[in-house]
């Protein structure tokens, strides 16, 4: 492990996990979560744009004509939106030269599920309706927008619709039954999420339904003919197991996955790109895995 990493641990412990662990104003939460996207302006912030993508508010990156990293945002359902997550985007974007767009789905507690996956299947089939080919898209999030993807996976899949080059998720939350024994076992380990307050967020966003709905938690979907995935996640994070048994469902039902644990890395920490020696060397990790995608031929699909 890297210094910067056993740094950016400490500080993370000492700041925002014990700010996460008793935060009740949602409200003020997104708003602090906006002010520090803020404070970190976009590179090439002459590739993004704004432009609704069906009917939802959208940032786009430019990039490669018809290459398109569809990506979902994190901040378990409740927070985020485009601009907070545009940063960590366009690192990934840039390296594998794609373009990106990247929604801005509904929000708990005033928009409750299903209403997130409906805004991401919205946002793919207007991409689609654009002309972008679907074995021309890739399908990208991150914790609760990793989850998303996968949400919208099983959809396409059991809806025997046309579905996107590959699937890539940074620690994504898949499983609200919360079930993983890494919520337990990593629980004080973990340097950014506080696991106790998990399953008030689950209750929040579900508002009273069924955990076990394969699109609230898709660990528990159904996958076959799927594309091939990338998770990535780190190994002291509690949503560790999200990231390996939504792995495991996704090569049961035949799909190839690779799944990439790092060490000593918190929760989304590709976000500290330039920072973080490790989130340089996973994003790169991240673009040849996308490029290779492209280059296969599912990609006329």
């Amino acid at each position: 492990m890297s210094w910067q990493i056993v740094a950016l641990d400490a500080w993370l412990r000492l700041t925002e996990k014990r700010r996460l662990a008793r935060e009740t104003d949602v409200g003020r939460a997104r708003a602090r979560m906006e002010r520090l996207a803020a404070r970190y302006p976009l590179r090439e912030a002459e590739r993004w744009t704004e432009a609704p993508l069906g009917g939802l508010r959208c940032l786009r990156r430019a990039g490669t004509p018809g290459a398109t990293l569809l990506w979902l945002h994190g901040g378990a359902y409740c927070l985020g939106s485009p601009r907070t997550h545009a940063g960590l985007v366009d690192a990934l974007a840039r390296r594998a030269g794609l373009a990106a767009v990247l929604p801005a789905y509904r929000l708990a507690p005033e928009h409750p599920f299903p209403a997130a996956v409906e805004d991401a299947e919205a946002a793919w089939r207007a991409l689609v309706a654009e002309g972008v080919a679907p074995g021309r898209i890739l399908l990208g999030g991150d914790s609760a927008g990793g989850g998303l993807v996968f949400a919208l996976l099983h959809r396409l899949v059991a809806a025997g619709a046309a579905l996107p080059a590959a699937a890539v998720a940074f620690s994504p939350w898949t499983d609200m039954t919360l079930a993983g024994g890494s919520l337990v076992t990593l629980a004080r380990r973990d340097a950014y999420l506080p696991a106790r307050r998990m399953a008030e967020v689950r209750d929040q966003y579900l508002a009273g339904a069924d955990p076990r709905d394969p699109e609230a938690s898709p660990w528990l979907g159904r996958f076959v003919g799927a594309p091939p995935s990338l998770i990535q996640a780190g190994a002291a994070e509690i949503l560790r197991d999200d990231a390996r048994r939504m792995a495991e469902r996704l090569r049961a039902d035949g799909a190839r996955v690779t799944l990439d644990l790092v060490a000593g890395a918190p929760h989304v920490f590709q976000a500290f790109a330039g920072v973080l020696p490790e989130a340089d060397a996973a994003l790169d990790r991240a673009a040849v895995f996308v490029s290779a995608a492209l280059s296969s031929p599912r990609r006329s699909g």
